[in-house]
């Protein structure tokens, strides 16, 4: 198949929707299909990128202003419709409803050519990094979710990556197209349960004899990363540490709370770091914790259970599905600091506990086998060229 994915955030970004894409479009291509990918231009200007054994057509694109590092592309029409002519697709493949989504709908629905369209985002995930917009941050979430829901009844087939995904939208008696929940799934051949490299520890300067708390993902606002940063400082265990591993545009806050707090020195904020690092920092916590109220799924919470870590979560969107309140960890509600110390602690203070929760992780995360969603997504893509 000539499968075409749009996708306004694409690596090297880092974010869900940008790993999602390239895992589907590595993956595809690694099956035998004949992959391209339509995404915004890290440097301004239009150019071709080969990634692997797929395609990257990158459109000119600006500086995002409420992320940091995200180009976009705003009007990127005509050449998302040369792409489509150029590459004939059997499927398009849409990734978000910004503006190459849009622009790949319009074109794809003109010229016949049958679209899925995954759903990955919340209104949360914009509507925190706008604090202007706090006041009226309630109707356009709303309006955000009904423009939501019209966007992705123009597709064929329709998908997010949770049942409770799809339950938060509400957007199933709405739409006439089939919604499916399809994880987005993780490699497991990846991330596995074994021993961080000693040499990890030494990069990032981290103890090796104290418990670790860690944290990987963007640092931007809808995380609420500073209420980790404020429940670690509340831990019993003075002498345990705080990883976050991930860039953002909160990162100096971070560091300013650290220091404020008195506890800078207990603090490693890694910034970005490579695919293959970030594969050892997962082994390295002795529990995650995962403070957003804004997930559709998590990769990265997927990624460090797949690694073998009990989990710490907030109770909201999508994450009771992977952390499953006493059986691999503990949820809390959003921004409850005691409760997310507490819970932390526990974990911390009790091996044999953290034993039996990390295997259960293990259980979880096996369930979301990225090779089980590519054979999912190539039937629906299947079903619809038949």
């Amino acid at each position: 198949m000539k499968i075409l994915i749009a996708s306004d955030l694409h690596w090297p970004t880092i974010n869900g929707v940008a790993t999602f894409s390239r895992n589907l479009a590595q993956g595809l291509a690694a099956r035998g299909h004949e992959v391209l990918v339509i995404a915004p231009s890290q440097i301004g200007k239009r150019y071709n990128e080969q990634d692997g054994d797929y395609e990257i057509r990158r459109t000119a694109s600006v500086p995002f202003p409420f992320y940091q590092n995200f180009r976009i592309s705003i009007t990127p029409q005509k050449e998302v419709k040369k792409i489509i002519n150029d590459f004939g697709p059997d499927i398009i493949h849409i990734q978000m409803l910004m503006w190459i989504g849009q622009a790949a709908m319009r074109y794809g629905n003109k010229y016949g050519v049958p679209i899925v369209s995954t759903n990955h985002a919340m209104p949360e995930n914009l509507m925190d990094n706008m604090r202007l917009l706090a006041p009226v941050a309630r109707p356009i979430s709303y309006m955000l979710k009904e423009y939501g829901a019209r966007f992705h009844s123009k597709a064929d087939f329709v998908t997010m990556p949770t049942q409770s995904a799809i339950d938060l939208f509400s957007t199933s008696d709405r739409m006439s197209v089939p919604l499916e929940a399809v994880s987005n799934g993780i490699d497991l051949s990846r991330f596995k349960p074994t021993k961080a490299p000693s040499a990890i520890y030494e990069k990032f300067d981290l103890p090796k004899n104290k418990k670790i708390v860690g944290y990987v993902g963007r640092l931007d606002a809808e995380k609420h990363l500073n209420i980790l940063v404020e429940a670690f400082n509340q831990l019993h265990d003075q002498q345990s540490h705080l990883l976050i591993v991930g860039d953002g545009t909160e990162i100096e806050r971070l560091r300013n709370l650290s220091e404020i707090l008195g506890i800078s020195d207990r603090v490693t904020l890694t910034g970005r770091v490579s695919d293959e690092d970030l594969v050892s920092l997962h082994k390295v916590p002795d529990v995650f914790c995962m403070p957003s109220p804004a997930e559709l799924q998590s990769i990265a919470t997927l990624e460090s259970m797949a690694s073998g870590k009990p989990v710490v979560a907030v109770d909201a969107g999508a994450l009771s599905e992977l952390c499953q309140d006493e059986r691999n960890g503990f949820l809390c509600e959003k921004d409850d600091i005691e409760r997310i110390a507490r819970s932390v602690d526990r974990l911390l203070s009790d091996d044999d506990m953290r034993q039996k929760f990390a295997a259960e992780s293990l259980v979880i995360a096996k369930t979301h086998n990225l090779d089980e969603t590519l054979d999912r997504f190539t039937k629906i893509y299947e079903s619809l060229l038949a």
